[in-house]
């Protein structure tokens, strides 16, 4: 232990230097906690409900999407899907085909998203957890049928399943009239075999059916318009990109989640940087209450000052005593919030005590995930924050020359 820190320590914690400085310390330690724990708690909460929101859009955006370079769909045949399936990075592998429709129910119209998939689906997307009524059910023997989300069943006011029939209108390819628009559609009439519930968006953007009927639908007679493919959990996601793109051939592009939604992963790492800049800046506002504990402590003590220097200590021995001072006391703060903070980030994300007030959302209680990459973050903000206010107080209170304070 060096000079200035066995000084620092006894300001501190000496039994015979209790007073009312020590009281404000302890309250400027309180101050800099609380902070800290809601800069742990905060980002643990961020990272719970970005996970909520990508396990939401991994319901329709695959791992890996092969689509062509060029046009809207491709020969299904085209595509090596065995050899892909054969790669040990690769779990399942799905061809969909979708396009843009209008539902009709009643008197109620809606335009939506028909996503036509094949047996697979169900192993590349886990839609069958998400179900809430009837069944995830897009084919039943040679009868074609049709799964909606909960916003577009709400839209096209279907209230049961019980023989609720939806009518499917998709535009004809090439054969478009303003003349006689009718003829330019292919309409078919389709029963619902069950609801899912997801975010907001998704339940009012896509409707799920079979393959074969979507391709009847649009015109694309042995067509699909992507393949998509689930990988192995730990399998990176840009290192299989080569991997696929060699084998699905130049006419084809393999994009990654990130890659097919840009904003949504941009927009998600500006907000986390937003809430930590903002914790930060509390932080910082809290670290203020150690410049006032710091500078009463340093006027307490100017007898000791004058002692020290008459027994041979120089500016920089003073200066890092009471900059080892200021750490200190930022440093207990800092550890009471890392516990704290920590401490109740695991307690929610293992047992999730506080509760959501709300019974229609997807969760009952409030999402955390608690990362050590977090707690690396605020430890070295808090230091650089803590060192910066105890380094700039002491110097300004204790000039070049002035050993007296």
């Amino acid at each position: 232990m060096t000079l200035s820190q066995l000084f620092a320590r006894r300001y501190l914690f000496s039994p015979k230097s209790h007073s009312v400085i020590n009281l404000i310390a302890g309250v400027s330690v309180v101050a800099v906690a609380m902070p800290v724990a809601a800069m742990i708690i905060l980002l643990s909460v961020f990272n719970g409900f970005e996970q909520l929101a990508r396990s939401m859009c991994a319901t329709f955006d695959a791992d890996l999407t092969v689509m062509p370079v060029r046009g809207q769909t491709f020969d299904a045949a085209a595509i090596d899907t065995a050899a892909v399936a054969a790669l040990p990075e690769v779990a399942a592998l799905t061809l969909v085909a979708e396009q843009s429709v209008l539902l009709e129910h009643g008197e109620r119209q809606v335009i939506a998203r028909v996503r036509g998939v094949d047996d697979r689906y169900g192993e590349v997307f886990p839609v069958a957890a998400s179900v809430t009524a009837g069944r995830y059910e897009v084919r039943l023997g040679d009868l074609d049928r049709v799964v909606l989300g909960q916003g577009m069943a709400y839209d096209l006011g279907v209230r049961s399943l019980a023989d609720t029939r939806i009518g499917i209108y998709a535009i004809r390819r090439g054969s478009f009239s303003s003349l006689l628009p009718l003829d330019g559609y292919t309409r078919r009439t389709v029963p619902v075999s069950g609801l899912y519930s997801l975010d907001a968006e998704t339940e009012s953007r896509y409707a799920l059916t079979s393959l074969r009927l979507a391709q009847e639908l649009f015109g694309y007679d042995g067509r699909a318009t992507g393949l998509l493919v689930r990988l192995r959990d730990g399998a990176d996601a840009r290192a299989v990109v080569p991997a696929v793109e060699r084998l699905a051939g130049e006419a084809f592009a393999v994009r990654t989640r990130e890659q097919m939604n840009p904003s949504f992963y941009r927009i998600v790492a500006y907000e986390k940087w937003g809430v930590f800049f903002i914790s930060l800046l509390v932080l910082v506002v809290a670290s203020f209450s150690v410049v006032g504990a710091l500078s009463m402590l340093m006027i307490d003590k100017r007898d000791d000052v004058r002692t020290l220097r008459a027994l041979g200590a120089d500016t920089s021995l003073i200066r890092r005593i009471f900059i080892r001072e200021g750490l200190l006391i930022g440093g207990l703060g800092a550890v009471i919030g890392l516990v704290l903070g920590v401490g109740c980030s695991l307690v929610q994300q293992r047992y999730g005590l506080i509760r959501i007030p709300a019974e229609t959302f997807l969760l009952r209680s409030y999402p955390v995930v608690f990362r050590p990459s977090d707690l690396l973050l605020v430890v070295a903000a808090f230091a650089a924050v803590a060192y910066s206010v105890s380094r700039l107080t002491v110097y300004s209170m204790i000039k070049k020359r002035d050993f007296t304070l």
